[in-house]
């Protein structure tokens, strides 16, 4: 019970984020980008090979 107004609620957002039309404001999304270009939050590690399947909890697991 209760599901069918959380259910219609998705559908119309949904729906709104289908058929509206945005407008993107390009040269803002410019300067965001570049400017956490230089800040980037993504730093590479210090080591040489680092595994790609490392997700840093291998310690925890036992």
């Amino acid at each position: 019970m209760g599901r069918g107004r959380a259910k219609a609620k998705q559908t119309k957002v949904a729906r709104e984020l289908k058929y509206s039309s945005h407008e993107t404001d390009f040269d803002a999304l410019q300067r965001e980008l570049s400017s956490n270009s230089s800040g980037s939050h993504f730093e590479e590690s210090d080591s040489e090979d680092p595994d790609p399947y490392d997700d840093g909890y291998d310690e925890y697991r036992r």
